[in-house]
């Protein structure tokens, strides 16, 4: 086993994660443990440091999550030496698998080699985050924008609000009152840029927070996020239901964030009772719950579920929407509703908000205000669940019971559980040989990932139109066809 040690009288007075953690760092950047070396398991430095699991875990947890180490399943931990042009300084990397920003996927062979090689031309790309941007109301917008420009700008060309135009936060509360059945005055609101930016507000509104709990797989920048700020994360696993409340409940977790109305990236849905259960367990424990509705508009099947927040009459769930899904990822605009009882907090941390411009702001009211929100959502939905089924149709044709789709009933992705003995890894590749470009989300996971013997892929749906579906499954097909067991 590596020598990894932890000197007691050093005096230091970081925490000892931080300290293994810059031990292990250090010695990962000056060479000492090898590039591709193998990192001790949990167990194994338990008994030679004498430590907790939770300081080594969360140690572990940052070098992956800063790029100094990769996670394989059923294999281990194994270290990636930093080299020049590949990772740069700690917490500012942008690609690779274990990078902060995992949409820019690269092979962990382009690391290796330590250049950037020119990514694989992909004729399809079931992109899971993308959104048809041929539905975007262009004529609407650009005429609720210019409205705004021509008569508001001079009255507000200053700073404005930290939490947001008032005017904005207004009609949002009647909005969400409406669609989500969320309860809440404008006060209440603020507008962000982003779930990075709206879960540092709630940690600092929340101070001190000890442990978060997440989902198992789950969004990985919420992981970083708390890992960043110090916090000690706890992974729950993710059944059919949603969360697993076991598996909360013998945490010791004071705040959790979930996905309830469509879990990312499995596509559970969290039934009314098990909602009932989790705002139950927030409340015995005085816990919060971060309730993240970030695709809560796109439901095809049933009636929608009631928010969370709307079941909540204690004031545990903070309510996080976004405009990226339904409206356009690049507006960079969301909003979060924080419960009563912490306001008087929120002027305390004002210098930490940061909202879109005042103009996108005014604009999208004008635009929800005249009607154009509803229509596009509409429109939206109605396209989005044509694609879905179309999607779903295509998958039963070609591969029959030799896969199991999962995730259908919400949102703009599925999941694809294919018979096969080889891995989710493996049928990317093949996938990719073939010009299209699948995702297996392995990334989300912060552990070891199980059930690995059962393959699931994902495919995301919103920016292909029903021909480029057809093109894609039919490609898959025939990439995937001697890797799976097709039967009757």
């Amino acid at each position: 086993m590596l020598d990894i040690w932890l000197d007691a009288d050093s005096g230091s007075n970081q925490p000892q994660y931080r300290q293994l953690y810059d031990e292990i760092r250090n010695r990962i950047t000056n060479g000492s443990i090898a590039d591709g070396s193998r990192l001790p398991s949990v167990r194994a430095l338990q008994a030679a440091l004498q430590l907790s699991k939770t300081p080594i875990e969360t140690a572990y947890q940052m070098l992956v999550a800063e790029g100094y180490a990769v996670s394989k399943p059923r294999s281990g931990l194994f270290a990636i030496a930093p080299r020049a042009g590949t990772i740069p300084d700690a917490g500012k990397q942008k690609h690779g698998r274990a990078g902060l920003y995992p949409d820019i996927p690269l092979s962990e062979r382009q690391f290796r080699e330590g250049v950037l090689q020119p990514p694989k031309a992909f004729r399809i790309d079931f992109n899971t985050v993308g959104v048809d941007a041929a539905l975007f109301p262009l004529r609407a917008w650009k005429k609720a924008l210019h409205d705004t420009l021509e008569h508001e700008f001079l009255n507000h060309s200053g700073y404005g609000d930290p939490q947001g135009e008032y005017e904005l936060r207004a009609i949002l509360a009647e909005y969400l009152g409406q669609s989500r059945g969320v309860v809440c005055s404008p006060e209440q609101i603020v507008v962000g840029v982003g779930m990075a930016g709206s879960l540092k507000v709630i940690l600092s509104l929340l101070d001190p927070i000890a442990i978060a709990a997440i989902e198992e797989p789950g969004f990985r920048t919420v992981r970083d996020v708390f890992l960043a700020a110090g916090t000690v994360v706890e992974p729950i696993p993710v059944g059919e239901l949603g969360i697993r409340l076991e598996g909360l409940a013998e945490s010791k977790a004071d705040i959790v964030y979930v996905t309830p109305s469509h879990q990312f990236p499995t596509g559970a849905v969290m039934p009314y009772g098990e909602r009932l259960r989790l705002l139950e367990w927030a409340r015995e424990r005085g816990a919060y719950i971060i309730e993240d509705d970030y695709d809560g508009e796109f439901r095809y099947r049933g009636k929608p579920i009631p928010s969370m927040q709307s079941l909540d009459p204690e004031g545990r769930v903070i309510y996080v929407g976004t405009f990226s899904k339904a409206f356009a990822p690049a507006f960079r605009m969301n909003y979060m509703v924080i419960p009563e009882a912490l306001l008087p907090r929120l002027g305390a941390i004002g210098h930490l908000l940061s909202v879109p411009s005042r103009m996108d702001q005014l604009a999208m009211r004008t635009f929800i205000e005249q009607g154009h929100w509803y229509r596009h959502i509409r429109r939206m939905r109605n396209a989005y669940r044509r694609k879905h089924q179309r999607l779903s149709q295509l998958l039963q044709e070609h591969f029959g019971d030799a896969i199991a789709v999962s995730g259908g009933s919400a949102g703009l992705h599925i999941g694809v559980t294919v018979r096969t003995e080889r891995s989710a890894a493996e049928l990317m590749e093949l996938a990719a040989d073939g010009g299209v470009r699948v995702y297996d989300y392995a990334r989300t996971w912060m552990g070891s990932i199980p059930g690995m013997g059962e393959a699931t892929v994902y495919l995301g749906f919103g920016d292909l139109s029903e021909e480029e579906l057809a093109l894609g499954v039919s490609l898959l097909r025939e990439a995937w066809g001697g890797a799976i067991a097709r039967g009757n």
